[in-house]
């Protein structure tokens, strides 16, 4: 059984916590963040400590109390910090742009890839083959830096494609006659 609820998030100062009819608020330096919570889950804010627990038994919501806890501790860490993925290009003529609201992609199809970027995510370009995608929310962070991956994912014979810069990509050797 999970124990992760177990633990309480700790609210840092600077950051306001409201605690709605089945939902939960968090406002911070960096921006707000709010999402539903599910009716088995109780949260319960005590000084500057948000502690988790079920409404009812079962593996189900106790499962459920330690997924609301991992996602409201991304929460406060988000609005305080904030996430950051960084992508790399490699191959030749890879190329990314970020122009207002869209980030355009050379990789290596006859025509441009266009992307249009959500609302609450900053992508910049310190050069043509490397990108950081900055926001608050963790998971929209990881799908936009996933869906920009999935463009041209790294193939194993040359390496090129689109890659997370921590992203190990074993090589196979070429056909051999």
């Amino acid at each position: 059984m999970s124990r992760i609820a177990n633990s309480p998030v700790e609210i840092p100062s600077g950051v306001e916590v409201t605690l709605g009819a089945g939902s939960i608020a968090i406002k911070g330096s960096k921006g707000n963040l709010s999402v539903d919570i599910h009716e088995a889950v109780v949260i319960k804010q005590e000084d500057n400590l948000l502690k988790f627990s079920t409404s009812v038994s079962g593996k189900k919501p106790i499962a459920l109390s330690g997924t609301f806890r991992a996602i409201v501790s991304n929460m406060v860490e988000g609005v305080t910090k904030g996430f950051t993925k960084e992508l790399t290009l490699i191959g030749v003529g890879y190329r990314a742009k970020v122009a207002g609201n869209k980030l355009t992609l050379s990789l290596g199809f006859s025509h441009p890839v266009v992307y249009e970027i959500p609302e609450g995510i900053q992508i910049e370009g310190p050069s043509n083959t490397q990108l950081f995608i900055k926001g608050v929310d963790k998971q929209l962070v990881g799908q936009v830096a996933a869906d920009i991956r999935a463009y041209r994912p790294p193939e194993p014979y040359k390496g090129k494609g689109v890659r997370y810069a921590d992203e190990y990509v074993k090589r196979k050797d070429a056909k051999k006659k």
